[in-house]
């Protein structure tokens, strides 16, 4: 059941983004020129998503519940890759704002309750055994 509400977040956290590109996918006449900015559009995103699972040691297999395909996480984080038969339709996504508070209040509830051990990151199993049965 977290796993609906919280793809339901992520969804509306990416709409803004994905309304980009899809403006960018239909608008620009020129295929070598919207190619050329879908590519840096999702290079960006790619970097900057691999910056914070760097900086903040997050485990990827925390975030893949939260993604609708596993092999685009892959993708970008680099531990994957995209082939040119990975096309699919992406929807535009559902009008409206984001409320950027209640998204906050969400995530700061749900990380409280997974620091239950004190140790590692959040979320993160120990790769001890003897951490793993104390905790």
């Amino acid at each position: 059941m977290v796993a609906v509400t919280t793809r339901r977040v992520v969804a509306a956290l990416a709409g803004p983004g994905i309304g980009a590109a899809r403006e960018v996918y239909v608008s620009v006449p020129e295929d070598a020129l919207r190619v050329a900015a879908l590519v840096e559009i999702s290079a960006a995103a790619a970097a900057l998503a691999r910056t914070i699972v760097k900086l903040r040691r997050l485990d990827p297999e925390l975030v893949a519940p939260h993604v609708a395909d596993g092999t685009d996480l892959r993708a970008v984080l680099g531990r994957g890759r995209w082939l040119p038969t990975m096309t699919r339709h992406v929807p535009a996504p559902a009008r409206g704002s984001v409320d950027l508070a209640a998204i906050r209040a969400a995530a700061v509830v749900g990380a409280v309750s997974r620091r239950r051990s004190g140790r590692g990151a959040a979320g993160q199993r120990s790769l001890s055994p003897v951490a793993r049965e104390a905790g």
